[in-house]
């Protein structure tokens, strides 16, 4: 996936969608159910969620660079 073609805020909602993905399955497994994303189980939700937070750092970096 091109992360660099989506909006910040774009980036943002799919982190966050990650995020609330792995708190549903954790609490799913804390009630002893079966998760039901497979956040944890399925690599490519952690690459996911990876490229998502490493295309955010590298935003968040070049934003600090900038003059005011």
């Amino acid at each position: 996936m091109n992360y660099q073609a989506f909006s910040n805020d774009s980036l943002t909602m799919m982190y966050e969608s990650v995020r609330g993905a792995l708190a549903s399955d954790d609490a799913q497994k804390a009630a002893g159910d079966p998760p039901r994303f497979g956040v944890r189980e399925t690599p490519d939700w952690r690459n996911h969620a990876a490229n998502l937070e490493s295309e955010m750092i590298d935003w968040s970096e070049d934003q600090a660079q900038l003059p005011f």
